[in-house]
């Protein structure tokens, strides 16, 4: 059974997810935006061996703690596409623009991904899909078996990604979402970057910036 754990970190409030296999306790933390040290414990706590780290995008608030999560578990860093490059090689850059004192990193993944490539634990398999408009290398990790979508900052509930930092596009944000999100289907439930999931349906019918 596929299962997750929240770590809610950093001023910015950021879901940084740890998705696993319920049976053989193997998973993957997604987005790593800061407080490690909170997401070890996390990770001890729930005695998940994490097998690798997946970035959806490149902002601050969801890769910096990126490089010393890998570092202290010796595993691989995965994601996002490498349209987002520059937004990792420059995270210290970002952190002085929101006015952050604590150093941070910036981040060079072990590989980017591409649309249609997948990755997997455990036997879970996640279809990426590349959904610009947050970010320029924004993906999303589907699992069609599960009927689950991990979405980042794409879409939120009753709401949608900001697309007013460098590299925003609302244009390219929203045919992100109708053309590739809601197709998979109404049932499909949906963690995101921040605050409450929800289901695709929901989210088709009342969201304010689709309907």
């Amino acid at each position: 059974m596929l299962k997750a754990a929240i770590v809610t970190v950093t001023p910015f409030q950021q879901n940084c997810a740890i998705l696993f296999d319920a049976e053989q306790m193997r998973g993957v933390v997604v987005d790593p935006g800061g407080e490690v040290d909170r997401i070890r414990a996390t990770i001890a706590e729930t005695g998940v061996m994490i097998e690798a780290i997946w970035l959806t995008h490149g902002h601050i608030d969801h890769a910096g703690g990126a490089m010393d999560l890998k570092e202290a578990l010796g595993v691989d860093l995965i994601g996002p596409h490498e349209a987002d490059r520059e937004l990792l090689s420059n995270l210290a850059t970002q952190a002085r623009m929101f006015g952050l004192t604590e150093p941070v990193r910036n981040v060079t993944p072990d590989r980017y991904l591409e649309e249609g490539e997948t990755v997997s634990f455990a036997g879970h398999v996640f279809e990426v899909f590349h959904c610009p408009g947050h970010a320029p290398g924004h993906v999303v990790f589907y699992n069609a078996a599960a009927g689950f979508a991990h979405v980042g900052d794409v879409l939120f509930s009753g709401s949608v990604g900001r697309t007013d930092l460098p590299g925003g596009d609302h244009a390219a944000l929203i045919r992100s979402i109708k053309e590739k999100l809601l197709p998979l289907g109404d049932d499909v439930g949906f963690l995101c970057g921040h605050g409450p999931g929800g289901r695709f349906g929901d989210e088709r019918r009342s969201n304010p910036f689709l309907v």
